[in-house]
């Protein structure tokens, strides 16, 4: 078996703010294979981007290890990371936030390349190959991103993130600034460019079906906390930790043409001071005295491929 394409050991983020500090992302571990999906869903709040930015390397942990093609790259300066910059790349949720407007889609997708050097020939060639590649007119690259649609202006942000060659995405909300129909589009179009290129991606998002639709194994965050790890089919079929429950429950068939799921009972206890012992107990229907004094650690479930954070699982 090859060894995975991206490694998270404890990984722990804090932010100082005026209160004292916020953990965002607390004691995350789990591996990314090359050709792989993991979906990351949670409500508002829970780390999802936090996470995506860390293993981007635009934040860095304040405690753990990230690992990328077996090379420790948690705390390397901005020098040191160059070289894997180009392999780490990002679809944001705003296409026209992450997009120059100044700038014509042909300079917007050949810009990581002028910065790798080569022939000016050759990246028109590129250019040209990319706009074809996530379905794009061939006189697209002299327009700007403002004449074109949400879901064409994603598709540049798309083609600008595989023209350096990417072995991993991460897409923040990828699709949930566009219309159904568009989405199904951007998420087969991701499918399509994975299997054709066995690019691994992170996929963070709100709606279950589209992450049921891309993903191979389903992360659940709570809190900062990674609560639930399983396969897409055994999520969807069979949730184990509570709070994967609630999220399902809320939307008893997840399909690609959903809303997003209604808010659980209960406020979010706030991340300055998330309830002790298990974050999830003063939500959870069958909290017991264990749940309020004793922190489940994530452990796997025999028989399912699962890793749950959980004293009483299933």
């Amino acid at each position: 078996m090859s060894a995975p394409l991206l490694e998270l050991a404890h990984v722990t983020r804090d932010f100082a703010v005026p209160a004292g500090r916020l953990r965002a992302v607390e004691d995350v571990s789990f591996s990314l294979a090359a050709g792989e999906t993991i979906g990351v869903v949670g409500e508002s709040g829970c780390g999802k981007t936090t996470l995506g930015r860390m293993i981007l390397r635009l934040l860095a942990p304040t405690a753990g290890r990230i690992s990328f093609r077996g090379e420790d790259i948690t705390h390397r300066t901005e020098r040191a990371l160059k070289p894997v910059r180009g392999a780490l790349q990002a679809v944001f949720q705003d296409p026209v936030s992450s997009l120059n407007p100044r700038l014509r889609v042909r300079d917007i997708i050949g810009e990581p390349l002028v910065n790798r050097g080569g022939p000016r020939d050759a990246r028109a060639e590129r250019i040209a190959e990319l706009l074809s590649i996530v379905g794009l007119p061939g006189d697209a690259g002299g327009r700007f991103p403002h004449e074109f649609s949400g879901g064409q202006r994603q598709r540049i942000a798309i083609a600008r993130a595989l023209s350096v060659n990417p072995a991993l995405i991460v897409c923040d909300e990828a699709v949930s600034a566009l219309d159904l129909s568009v989405q199904a589009q951007i998420l087969n179009l991701l499918r399509d460019l994975q299997t054709r290129y066995q690019l691994a991606l992170l996929f963070i998002s709100h709606n279950l079906g589209a992450v049921r639709h891309v993903s191979h194994r389903v992360a659940v965050m709570y809190l900062g906390r990674l609560v639930e790890l399983a396969p897409e089919s055994e999520l969807f079929s069979r949730p184990l930790h509570p709070y994967s429950m609630a999220l399902l429950a809320a939307v008893p068939e997840p399909r690609l043409d959903q809303v997003p799921a209604p808010a659980l009972a209960g406020e979010v206890p706030s991340p300055l001071t998330p309830p002790a012992a298990c974050h999830f107990h003063p939500r959870c229907p069958r909290a017991e005295a264990r749940c309020r004094s004793e922190t489940p650690q994530l452990r796997p479930i025999v028989g399912t491929g699962a890793l749950v954070r959980c004293h009483f699982p299933g």
